[in-house]
């Protein structure tokens, strides 16, 4: 029998092609960000376990993968008995906002007063796979650490629909929500304090067990009270909404931009990170079963490292959930394969000769010894994304001056 060769569950291996849909997507992201004057930085996938659960992750917290002790340590955490907790140091990041708090706070002396970050990366948690949600997936994020304005948000939700138009996806709208007004529902709902975070849950799944659920299960948990309560702010809120005054000037400056409709304020929009001080936001997307990506402010996060506060604010794209929706664009028109006559030194001089000059003009090149049957060749060369080819040959013709012929015909 033979032996299971998969990769681990919840993570995927990428075939040729399919990586570089995935880079020249990734690339387009990037480029965008950059070219708002965000910078790129890094930072390690493993981060010190205690920062890591420390309490700003919320749930995620929970799916942290553990990295055991080594050593002598592991050994004497192993005899101490105090559980399997002890017995880690580290872990592998969750998301990049932990880390980059941690950046920020052993790196600020050296940063500008108003730090622009942009991160892209692979990041890790040990949740049950379904369509969409894997346990190594990628994530592209901006933050803004240094401005208490709403100029930050103004610019992350700038750029980011600058990038998700970049990637084609023009129909992607965020929606917009505020702490403070979310804070101002609930004890108008007359939830009690200790309570709050118990009806934010409740509020949040709103898509998923729509107003009567949500009525339903907070009378569960607090009273008939709430419940009626609940019910009429649902039935207010099934309208078009004016923008409340914490959000009019981050609603103005996008819509001056982009036109109405990119933003849509939401009063039910709750994101579960116990760490958002501020303004929140999601993205959606007409053809997702659910967002594909969000962010918010989270003044008080940074302090925990520095020891005083930072206001930050931060959005990240979902990149997996991204790329699926990006229409698949197979045509790789600068990019050939170059099909040599023979192997003998001269024909394979020439194509090294040509391979150069085609690289210099834009295109990704492939040499190939000249098979059998050429027909196999090109099919498999048209399936790892080449567009043309090119026979070369004993005597040495420019690559402008090859006879190229689209492998599709």
């Amino acid at each position: 029998m033979a032996k299971d060769v998969h990769p681990p569950r919840g993570m995927r291996d990428f075939l040729p092609v399919e990586k570089n849909r995935r880079d020249r997507v990734l690339t387009s992201i990037r480029e965008t960000y950059l070219g708002h004057g965000f910078q790129e930085i890094e930072t390690p996938a493993l981060e010190d376990l205690e920062r890591l659960t420390s309490g700003q992750g919320g749930d995620n917290e929970k799916l942290a993968f553990r990295v055991m002790k080594r050593g002598a340590e592991l050994e004497a955490a192993i005899e101490s008995g105090n559980g399997e907790d002890n017995m880690a140091d580290l872990g592998l990041r969750y998301d990049l906002t932990v880390p980059l708090t941690r950046y920020y706070a052993t790196n600020h002396a050296k940063l500008p007063k108003v730090f622009k970050a942009l991160q892209t990366g692979p990041v890790w948690r040990a949740e049950r796979p379904q369509k969409g949600r894997y346990r190594q997936f990628v994530q592209c994020d901006i933050d803004i650490i240094g401005d208490a304005s709403m100029l930050a948000e103004i610019e992350l939700l700038n750029a980011s629909l600058d990038a998700l138009t970049a990637i084609g996806l023009n129909d992607a709208t965020i929606r917009v929500n505020h702490r403070v007004l979310l804070a101002n529902l609930l004890e108008q709902l007359g939830v009690p304090e200790a309570g709050k975070g118990s009806a934010m849950i409740t509020i949040d799944k709103l898509d998923k067990i729509a107003a009567e659920g949500v009525v339903a299960e907070l009378e569960d948990k607090f009273d008939a009270g709430v419940a009626a309560r609940a019910a009429d702010w649902l039935r207010a809120i099934a309208g078009n909404l004016p923008i409340p005054a914490e959000l009019a000037e981050i609603f103005d400056a996008i819509e001056a931009r982009f036109g109405a409709g990119r933003l849509r304020f939401d009063p039910t929009l709750v994101r579960g990170m116990g760490y958002y001080t501020g303004t929140i936001f999601e993205i959606e997307h007409p053809e997702s079963g659910s967002s594909i990506g969000g962010g918010g402010r989270y003044d008080g996060m940074v302090g925990r490292w520095l020891g005083s506060d930072v206001p930050a604010v931060g959005i990240s794209i979902g990149f997996e959930r991204a790329v699926d929706l990006v229409a698949s664009n197979d045509d790789e028109s600068l990019s050939i394969v170059l099909v040599l006559d023979s192997a003998v030194p001269s024909v394979i001089g020439n194509a090294l000769k040509v391979q150069q000059q085609a690289i210099e003009a834009g295109y990704r090149v492939r040499l190939e010894q000249r098979p059998k049957k050429l027909n196999n060749l090109l099919d498999s060369m048209a399936e790892q994304g080449f567009a043309s080819f090119a026979t070369v040959g004993e005597e040495f013709v420019n690559f402008g001056e090859l006879s190229i012929r689209n492998i599709a015909n």
